[in-house]
């Protein structure tokens, strides 16, 4: 076994020891018994794209986006938020729902720490417990089945939505609205735009 050590002398596994999200995801759903749906597709990680490529409406897709959420002048906190992909994400309905003031999308590279994924494929499951998993109360509603993305782009998953809020049993808030016609939420600077699953 390759171990890396850090400058106390302590050692950490080697990332290669690691299973990749998909692996883990796989794997929690296995150990539960939740009965899904793996796809497999060409590679996409736009909510409308992928929907088409999966056969599913977009409304089923559970979109995550990984958020910075100001508790206050000296602590932060990260929130995944999910939600229906037909919908768009309300920041500052995010921010009062995790308790905090002020809310932004995560860096890329924020994101990909946090959820071992990149933007676009990364799951409505939390793997690192500095994020907290916060999700709408509209997800589940009008579908009964999810789908989403399964840790790479390739790939997803199509499970029941009841299923999947019994497993997970997230903190759930109303932070979405109408995604038709309302103004995307706004950006700080530097952080990635398309961050969606």
């Amino acid at each position: 076994m390759n171990d890396t050590h850090d400058v106390a002398g302590t050692s950490t596994p080697d990332v290669r020891d690691v299973p990749d999200v998909h692996t883990r995801l796989k794997s929690l759903l296995d150990h539960a018994g939740i009965t899904y749906r793996l796809l497999r597709h060409s590679a996409e990680g736009r909510s409308e794209a992928v929907a088409a490529i999966r056969g599913t409406a977009v409304g089923q897709g559970a979109k995550a986006l990984v958020c910075r959420v100001k508790l206050s002048s000296t602590q932060r906190a990260h929130v995944l938020a999910v939600f229906p992909a037909d919908r768009q994400a309300d920041l500052e309905a995010i921010a009062r729902a995790a308790g905090g003031k002020k809310a932004s999308l995560a860096t890329r590279d924020l994101a990909r720490e946090l959820t071992g994924c990149e933007i676009g494929a990364i799951p409505p499951f939390v793997f690192d417990d500095a994020l907290t998993l916060l999700v709408d109360e509209t997800l589940g509603t009008r579908y009964d089945e999810i789908v989403f993305n399964a840790g790479r782009l390739d790939a997803s998953i199509v499970m029941n939505a009841r299923d999947y809020l019994a497993l997970v049993r997230p903190k759930t808030a109303s932070f979405t609205r109408d995604g038709g016609d309302a103004a995307p939420p706004s950006r700080p600077a530097g952080a990635a735009s398309g961050h969606q699953d």
